[in-house]
């Protein structure tokens, strides 16, 4: 249940029964929008509807107001908060309920660093996006595969705008039917369960997926899905990009297909120094609002240097106060998640001294230390939250 698209003075959805019972009077109440509406589903349990509205205080991180919704049949009851609001892209802006928004945003493991594993509760859950929310964003990045449902209920929650992903990444078998039906798979379950949250404004269909004829298939026809199943958010995925000299480009053919470009861009670490990467300039293909899905660089928290020093929180700073420089240079920039809030565990990080099988790239230790660059990033978000009031 949501919005229509390109209508903010109606919504519409569906409902599907399921039992012996499925033709029957389903009542939709909201009882907050003086909405009180009947329909009959089919022999099949299905009905589709849509409902005019003449009053509603829509979704948004300032405001994330959630209307109590309750549906009803002569046999059962189902209620759910849900937050009502438009997210589209036109040109090179993004577009919140009319308004154009800069999503201030971080990259999100679903892991608690204190604990090894997933997050155990709502507690766990909300301290990350707590942090989030300590460091002025107004969206995360929730990476690299479907979260806990509850994370999508506490972001409607909190005002947190969300990019949700299936993990289809680095090189797989594209040509493989069953590897693409998997991927569809768990792009229509991520959809189906994660529909009504306002929260969601972006489905992401893969990460880091080098360039290929079999991949630009694959990859295109979950883009065509995800909009076949969701025509009301915006569908991305994290591009590839080169560089020549001083140029850095963006002209992955996937790119025509979504609604936002974004890209994963690691100047000053994997390559270049943070010193340099403001020489840099861009070319970007397409005339679409710039999501940077990735940047960063890692630090260890607490070893203190100078700013050339590799793995030092000085280095890491610098890196994205250049960064800034970098980004700032993009025509249609509206928003980035560095990579990422919290160091995490990885057994592709061996390094005995810096990196002890974590990543390091996180703003906040495992042990939950901010490093200089948290601030860092928190001040820029502040002036940029002022330039778009």
């Amino acid at each position: 249940m949501q919005l229509t698209k390109g209508n903010q003075n109606e919504i519409e959805g569906f409902v599907q029964l399921k039992g012996a019972n499925q033709a029957q009077e389903v009542i939709i109440d909201i009882p907050q929008a003086k909405i009180n509406a009947s329909f009959k589903t089919n022999a099949e349990g299905y009905v589709t509807f849509k409902i005019p509205v003449k009053k509603l205080e829509y979704w948004s991180p300032e405001d994330p107001k959630l209307y109590q919704v309750n549906i009803k049949t002569t046999t059962d009851e189902v209620s759910d908060k849900i937050g009502f609001r438009t997210i589209v892209a036109k040109g090179k802006d993004i577009l919140l309920n009319g308004k154009s928004v800069f999503l201030r945003g971080i990259a999100i493991h679903d892991e608690n660093p204190f604990i090894p594993g997933r997050p155990r509760s709502e507690a766990d859950l909300r301290m990350l996006l707590t942090w989030a929310k300590e460091l002025n964003c107004n969206y995360v990045r929730l990476a690299h595969y479907p979260h806990n449902e509850k994370m999508l209920r506490l972001a409607d929650e909190m005002g947190l705008m969300v990019w949700a992903e299936v993990p289809v990444y680095w090189t797989i078998s594209w040509e493989n039917p069953e590897t693409y039906q998997n991927a569809q798979q768990q792009l229509t379950d991520l959809i189906d369960l994660n529909k009504n949250r306002a929260s969601v404004i972006i489905w992401s269909v893969g990460n880091e997926t080098p360039i290929s004829e079999p991949r630009n298939k694959f990859m295109g026809n979950l883009v065509d899905k995800a909009h076949s199943l969701d025509n009301t958010r915006l569908v991305a995925a994290a591009l590839e990009l080169h560089r020549k000299d001083k140029t850095i480009y963006v002209d992955d053919v996937l790119g025509e297909k979504l609604d936002v470009v974004s890209f994963n861009e690691y100047a000053g670490w994997y390559w270049s120094s943070p010193d340099e990467i403001a020489n840099y300039n861009w070319d970007i293909k397409y005339n679409k609002p710039v999501i940077i899905s990735e940047v960063g660089g890692s630090a260890l928290a607490g070893f203190h240097a100078d700013k050339d020093t590799r793995w030092s929180e000085e280095y890491q700073d610098n890196l994205y106060k250049n960064q800034f420089k970098l980004l700032g240079k993009i025509d249609g920039l509206r928003g980035m998640t560095p990579w990422i809030l919290v160091d995490f565990r990885s057994p592709r990080r061996p390094h005995p001294i810096y990196q002890n099988f974590w990543n390091r790239k996180g703003l906040i230790s495992n042990t939950g230390q901010k490093k200089l660059a948290f601030y860092t990033l928190k001040n820029y978000y502040l002036e940029v939250e002022k330039q778009y009031k």
